[in-house]
């Protein structure tokens, strides 16, 4: 399961879809089906050097994310102790990490599919898209489930459970462990973060 992350930055990008009222569950499906396919053929081209492609997952990521969302939600608890600084900090620390951990994972894209299947309301404003990520000959593929969020004629990829396993929430327990054992607080994330950063820049 090492290439999950790839299947996570996929998940993770909250993008804007045309949604209508009457047919959202097929709507959902096309949408996680287009997202894939642009992110498959845009970030996985061999012909584009490391900083062409974290711009392009940035691009696609800012343009298409409910970003601020994601970074809040993932913070958790912290969010509302840290101070606006910190906050901002956060936040821009955060997308730096996404783009670097992300760009470089498509950069070793290695053929996986995702095969789309059905889709499902799970409660006001709230559909569920199922799906499988085929690897190569003799994997076995992975259930990935795709949780949208439907407003304002527009749908959003709230979060994504891979093999039944929320990857929101396992960022939320990571970061809140970093938080815990450094005892510093919100800004002993904020350093581990730019350890993170600096080594891969």
């Amino acid at each position: 399961m090492r290439r999950i992350p790839v299947v996570f930055f996929l998940v993770l990008m909250l993008a804007v879809y045309p949604a209508r009222a009457d047919d959202a569950t097929v709507g959902a499906k096309t949408f996680i089906e287009a997202l894939a396919n642009e992110a498959l053929q845009s970030l996985t081209a061999q012909d584009i050097d490391r900083v062409e492609r974290r711009e392009r997952v940035r691009k696609m990521m800012l343009d298409k994310f409910a970003f601020k969302r994601i970074a809040r939600w993932v913070l958790g608890r912290y969010w509302r102790r840290a101070t606006e600084a910190e906050r901002d900090e956060y936040m821009k620390l955060f997308e730096d990490m996404l783009v670097i951990v992300y760009a470089d994972r498509f950069a070793n894209y290695a053929g996986e599919k995702l095969d789309v299947g059905r889709s499902e309301t799970r409660g006001e404003n709230d559909i569920l898209v199922h799906s499988k990520l085929v690897r190569s000959e003799g994997e076995k593929s992975i259930d990935v489930a795709w949780r949208l969020s439907a407003q304002d004629n527009s749908y959003k990829i709230v979060d994504v459970m891979v093999e039944g396993l929320s990857m929101g929430i396992t960022q939320q327990k990571e970061f809140s462990s970093v938080i815990r054992q450094n005892g510093n607080g919100v800004q002993g994330l904020l350093d581990e973060l730019k350890k993170r950063i600096d080594a891969n820049s």
